[in-house]
């Protein structure tokens, strides 16, 4: 419906419109749910990692759903939101593609729980604005000042003359961001106003290098069903030890008590190579496997090839300079702190 209007520059007036004024990115296709009924944030608590129970009205956080092994299934952000009748509701996004897998995970453990579960992904558009203008072009399309938000803090507005929107600060780029939620119906309509006030249209791809170089994980690239939710790197924020009990929290607290670490740990790996690096592919130590590669993508900052992935827990350290096996060898990468510097 608005795709044409995210006929996209070319990838480097993308990538320099990211770090020097707003770029608008796609991302209707993330799965969304909206989970109503007095028992959703007990509900959802009860089955996630983080505490959801105590999320404010305008407020929001990441969180893992595990299986009782601690291994996760889904990646998620929840949003406590007010619809328009006044009610409460809990807003839940997951991965593109996962909100069939998501609903039916819930559903089969919603028993006798006052809980309605409604998958609203293709009713909803969403956006992420990003960059050090995006909030002098969110104001400008507001035609309002904006409040500071801390990350997954909302807050409802109006842009162009009926157009109600979810505004959202999240930071998964590394650079000030915002996700924009609003209906199908006037998705058109806020695009060409951002556009207008200086917002560049930008691809999935310029996301997804974003993404890398900032060292955040995505399910489906660097997690999946067998990933122990403790190595993830963002598990210090999306796990919560004081909120009570839920589903995987045994083995989660025996890695904190018992080890004081997880296993392993989620890192930033650079080399002097251009061409990124194969999903798959393992970190040595000398002869010592002690790591893989999770994803990857050339980075312009860098002038190479920046990756995530994950090492044995004892070598996570930047500076570690570690080997990964591709098809002509082994080639030297080094363990670096991520986001990249602007």
């Amino acid at each position: 419906m608005f795709s044409n209007l995210f006929m996209h520059s070319d990838p480097v007036t993308e990538y320099d419109a990211a770090f020097s004024g707003a770029v608008l990115i796609d991302y209707s296709h993330a799965s969304k749910l909206r989970l109503t009924g007095n028992d959703a944030p007990m509900f959802l608590g009860n089955l996630s990692t983080n505490d959801i129970k105590s999320l404010p009205l305008g407020g929001g956080c990441p969180t893992y759903f595990c299986d009782s092994r601690g291994k996760t299934l889904f990646q998620a952000w929840v949003y406590h939101i007010q619809l328009a009748d006044k009610s409460h509701a809990l807003w839940l996004e997951t991965n593109p593609g996962r909100n069939a897998a998501l609903a039916q995970y819930l559903d089969k453990y919603r028993i006798s729980e006052d809980v309605e579960i409604e998958d609203v992904t293709a009713a909803f558009a969403q956006f992420h604005l990003a960059g050090p203008k995006a909030v002098s072009v969110l104001e400008a399309a507001l035609a309002d000042r904006i409040p500071p938000l801390a990350e997954f803090q909302h807050m409802e507005r109006t842009i162009g003359n009926a157009a109600t929107c979810n505004i959202r600060r999240r930071d998964p780029l590394g650079i000030p961001g915002f996700d924009i939620v609003c209906s199908m119906e006037v998705a058109e309509g806020v695009c060409r106003m951002l556009i207008a006030h200086g917002a560049e249209p930008a691809s999935l791809q310029l996301y997804r290098t974003l993404r890398i170089e900032a060292g955040t994980p995505l399910y489906g690239e660097d997690i999946d069903e067998n990933r122990f939710v403790m190595e993830i790197g963002d598990a210090a924020r999306a796990v919560s030890f004081a909120k009570g009990c839920f589903l995987g929290q045994e083995p989660i607290v025996m890695s904190r008590d018992r080890a004081g670490h997880a296993p392993r740990s989620f890192v930033g790996l650079q080399g002097k190579l251009k061409e990124p690096l194969p999903a798959g592919a393992k970190l040595f130590l000398g002869n010592e496997e002690v790591g893989v590669v999770t994803s990857s993508t050339y980075s312009r900052r860098a002038s190479s090839a920046i990756s995530l992935g994950y090492v044995r827990w004892k070598h996570r350290e930047p500076g570690t300079v570690l080997e990964v096996e591709i098809v002509t060898g082994r080639e030297p990468v080094t363990i670096v702190t991520l986001p990249l510097p602007m």
